[in-house]
């Protein structure tokens, strides 16, 4: 049987990582993408590799739509050289950073920084990479809990992901006949480096949010890469059009 192949943007570091590791794990291949971390990123590759799959390292700003017609030539390219094949098999829209304002405080360019690379650059990198993905493939978008909740601070980060979750239906519906299935992701708060790796570094907040949580304790990168993984398996082709958060129950 032929191996599958999953793009991760964002894919050197934190959630992505733990997200190509954990596919890698299942026997699926990897092309991950990195913003300026490229050392971060051979390391992935060279950890994919070593467990037996695959893989490639591309480099990608998700803020910068300009780009993404030379990214899919790219694709087209590491596909052809590293697999003999033209299309791919799944889409993790991970990439991306935070912002940390009050609604009064947020900028402008705050706000703009965050339109494109979590919305702007989903909708259309997504597009670009559509005459490349699989009929039956798969597109896993990630979200936030803070969709759902309100922390303050995240006014302009959690509108985005609210836009994720909308057009996530809107994907599944008009990619339904080509038989491919979206759905959202949404973390909790996760230990990452992401935000300045505040809830990672920050005993009082680490533990409000520990005190939040049904489980009793913060999110874990490891306890993220395997959901994803496992939503990109055949035990969940039938998952469409779904956001499933994966906070241990946070403000519940």
């Amino acid at each position: 049987m032929k191996t599958k192949i999953a793009i991760i943007t964002g894919g050197s570091r934190g959630l992505g990582k733990n997200t190509a590791l954990a596919l890698a794990k299942k026997g699926i291949d990897v092309i991950v993408t990195y913003h300026s971390q490229q050392a971060e990123a051979a390391d992935v590759v060279a950890q994919i590799e070593a467990a037996g799959q695959q893989a490639v390292a591309l480099q990608l700003d998700v803020g910068d739509s300009q780009s993404f017609a030379d990214f899919a030539n790219q694709v087209k390219s590491a596909l052809k050289q590293k697999w003999n094949c033209e299309h791919f098999d799944f889409l993790v829209n991970n990439a991306g950073t935070g912002v940390h304002a009050s609604f009064a405080e947020t900028t402008e360019v705050q706000f703009d920084e965050m339109v494109n690379i979590h919305f702007k650059g989903v909708f259309f990198l997504t597009q670009k990479l559509l005459p490349l993905l699989n009929d039956g493939g798969r597109i896993v978008n990630v979200s936030s809990g803070l969709a759902r909740f309100a922390l303050p601070g995240y006014a302009a980060y959690a509108a985005m992901k609210g836009g994720i979750e909308t057009l996530t239906k809107y994907m599944a519906k008009e990619l339904g006949a080509r038989g491919i299935a979206v759905n959202v992701i949404a973390p909790g708060a996760i230990e990452t480096d992401f935000g300045g790796g505040a809830v990672r570094d920050n005993p009082q907040l680490n533990q409000y949010v520990a005190s939040q949580t049904a489980l009793g304790r913060v999110g874990l990168p490891d306890d993220i890469g395997g959901a994803i993984a496992s939503l990109l398996s055949e035990d969940n082709r039938w998952v469409n059009a779904q956001r499933i958060e994966v906070s241990g129950g946070m403000f519940i």
